[in-house]
């Protein structure tokens, strides 16, 4: 494989992954209702094939999780995997 043609792959990977800390930068909802401020952090479980929506999960409430645009969410910690 040329250098050109990783350089080129490398660019393509989204910003945010499965499994990155990300901080929410807009307040969300989640999908039982919930209010979470922004500031909030959680775990990114799904990144949308387009890479535009992320279903985060928060540790409180247990279990929650959230669909939002990617625009809404900065990186905290990178997923070392």
């Amino acid at each position: 494989m040329s250098v050109e043609t990783l350089y080129s792959l490398r660019r393509a990977e989204p910003a945010i992954r499965d499994l990155d800390r990300v901080v929410l930068l807009d307040q969300a909802v989640t999908d039982d209702g919930d209010a979470m401020p922004a500031g909030t952090e959680g775990t990114v479980v799904y990144v949308t094939q387009d890479a535009r929506t992320l279903i985060v999960e928060f540790a409180e409430p247990e279990g929650a999780l959230a669909t939002i645009p990617a625009a809404s969410a900065a990186l905290a910690d990178r997923h070392a995997g």
